[in-house]
């Protein structure tokens, strides 16, 4: 069964700020990644993407985690791979941690499902909408607040 897994961020979480939201996607990627599960960031465009891999490379040496945006990177690419809208991962992926506003189409394709509902009232109800569109496909969902200091 695919399961779809929502994280709420509060508002004075230090990951309703972009700064430790990236720390928090590194963190959670990473988590995945050593479990064994072939990760797909899906970011809103091209521009979001290469952002998103940028802040990978910004981590200390012992906290890198091997990424490629799609396209490039060894032929059958790494554990972690950045993507967008109108571009497919290069190979089969169990897991997606959708970054993107409201792009939903892929969510068929992945038998896991990370999503967050931010603190931004307009983000917030594109969450919702996500939500309905998981449901109505047959994932499993649940919701987990994020825990900080």
């Amino acid at each position: 069964m695919s399961n779809a897994t929502f994280y709420i961020v509060s508002p004075e979480s230090p990951q309703a700020h972009n700064k430790g939201f990236a720390e928090y996607i590194i963190f959670l990627t990473g988590y995945f990644a050593k479990q064994g599960a072939k990760v797909y960031l899906n970011c809103n465009d091209k521009a979001h993407a290469e952002a998103i891999a940028e802040y990978f490379w910004q981590v200390e040496p012992e906290h890198f985690i091997a990424h490629n945006l799609v396209g490039e990177g060894p032929k059958y690419s790494t554990s972690v791979e950045i993507g967008h809208d109108g571009v497919k991962p290069n190979w089969n992926r169990q897991l997606v941690i959708n970054l993107a506003d409201n792009h939903t189409t892929f969510a068929n394709a992945f038998t896991q499902v990370v999503d967050f509902v931010p603190c931004e009232e307009k983000a917030k109800q594109q969450a919702r909408e996500r939500y309905k569109i998981y449901r109505q496909a047959g994932y499993q969902l649940q919701t987990i607040e994020i825990q900080h200091p």
